[in-house]
């Protein structure tokens, strides 16, 4: 078969467009595919990482809480228009409640703003950054958390995740520590690697599943004992009935002493302080072998 000049350049153009010609490294598809899982979480996990060092990140405090509770302003706002809706249309009552809802649990974003404020002033310094706070990176207690740190010029990370509706980052979390993450267990090593205290808010789904990954880890001796502290008394105690758990021998009194409630920064950080004897830590936590439950 004779071809022309014009045929050759033709046919190579077409090779080299090709997706069998692509780098590997340089080839989407090719790295979506399911084999190529075990590579995408080597990535996901050394990234940070290697962001986090070169930082000078040593030690963390992570927050985690409700992505829908809003800042006080916001929800005096809010109720504001619900009152007024109210006013033309006594049907809209339901609004009404949740918006009274939202200004009764506004006061947890002000006290993680708080709480995120006071740690980041009192322990990071140039050379060595210690009890960083990082939150899930997303809206609600995680945007009041960053946004704490940033109130006093401090660093913060965010740890977000995609989701089939995409969450966007705080715009508080430290641009350099903004992290996106495909999955969830490798998110959840990054949380807990260097860790010094697990702090949360009320929450849902994801913040339970994120409270009890801990709970477990230090319960099973997988993870150094750390502080673990609760916001909000009452919500905990309603959410999950722990004394409930220990009266049928689910878990036993020492389980029940591996966290504390709190109502306050103020409290929150005492906390911290009698724990640590008022000093950061000088290793990273440990996380046993990196054998996370759930990262299988």
């Amino acid at each position: 078969m004779t071809i022309d000049r014009t045929s050759e350049r033709e046919l190579t153009e077409h090779i080299l467009v090709g997706p069998a010609y692509r780098l590997a490294h340089e080839d989407l598809d090719f790295l979506a595919e399911d084999d190529l899982r075990p590579v995408r979480l080597q990535l996901e996990l050394i990234k940070p990482e290697r962001t986090l060092r070169h930082h000078d990140i040593h030690s963390t405090v992570v927050v985690f809480g409700s992505a829908r509770i809003v800042s006080p302003e916001v929800a005096e706002k809010q109720l504001e228009e619900a009152q007024q809706l109210h006013r033309e249309d006594p049907a809209s009552e339901r609004q009404l409640l949740a918006a009274e809802r939202r200004v009764h649990w506004s006061r947890y974003y002000a006290e993680a703003r708080c709480f995120s404020e006071l740690v980041s002033h009192q322990f990071q310094r140039v050379g060595r950054r210690d009890f960083v706070i990082v939150t899930g990176g997303g809206p609600g207690v995680m945007e009041a958390a960053n946004r704490g740190a940033f109130d006093v010029g401090a660093r913060s990370a965010g740890l977000n995740v995609t989701l089939p509706s995409e969450q966007r980052p705080n715009p508080f979390i430290t641009p350099d520590l903004a992290f996106r993450f495909r999955y969830f267990a490798i998110r959840k090593m990054h949380f807990l690697l260097r860790a010094k205290a697990l702090v949360a808010f009320p929450g849902g789904y994801g913040t339970l599943d994120e409270l009890f990954e801990v709970l477990t880890l230090v319960q099973t001796r997988k993870m150094q004992s750390l502080p673990i502290i609760l916001f909000g008394r009452e919500f905990w105690n309603r959410a999950i009935d722990f004394d409930f758990l220990v009266d049928e021998g689910m878990i036993s009194s020492q389980d029940r002493a591996l966290f504390r409630f709190v109502e306050t920064a103020e409290q929150a950080v005492s906390v911290l302080k009698d724990f640590y004897g008022g000093h950061p830590p000088d290793e990273p936590m440990i996380v046993q072998g990196h054998d996370m439950k759930g990262d299988r």
